[in-house]
């Protein structure tokens, strides 16, 4: 887990649990805001887990996540490059209704839809 001070002395907090491969996929569940400040953490997973997995298949478990910005969304479009360079993908699942709002607006919701299950985020890597 990560806490960082920000300037008005609250804490922030943020962190990422990926599971063990379940049928080939692995799930990781972001808490917290997805920023300039916390990308470069998901940005080292995703390059980990790439890495790792013959074909990778990962679901992203959106639940948690507040906020998002432009360089957490850049963070999953390279996720998702590096996954389909080794013929894998990457799915979403659970966005809250502000950070869907987010993925609408910016059209990203049209090439990698949000699932409201992670199981069923998990289907649609399997087929």
């Amino acid at each position: 887990m990560c806490l960082a001070l920000t300037g008005t002395d609250s804490r922030v907090i943020f962190d990422l649990v990926a599971t063990e491969p379940i049928e080939g996929v692995v799930v990781i569940a972001i808490i917290g805001d997805l920023d300039i400040s916390t990308a470069p953490r998901l940005r080292e997973e995703l390059i980990r887990v790439t890495a790792e997995l013959k074909t990778p298949k990962i679901v992203l478990d959106l639940a948690g996540v507040d906020l998002l910005d432009s360089t957490g969304l850049g963070v999953i479009f390279e996720g998702i490059k590096r996954a389909r360079l080794r013929q894998g993908d990457l799915a979403l699942a659970r966005a809250e209704a502000q950070v869907l709002r987010d993925l609408e607006i910016t059209r990203v919701i049209e090439i990698l839809p949000n699932f409201p299950a992670v199981d069923q985020a998990i289907a649609s890597l399997q087929r």
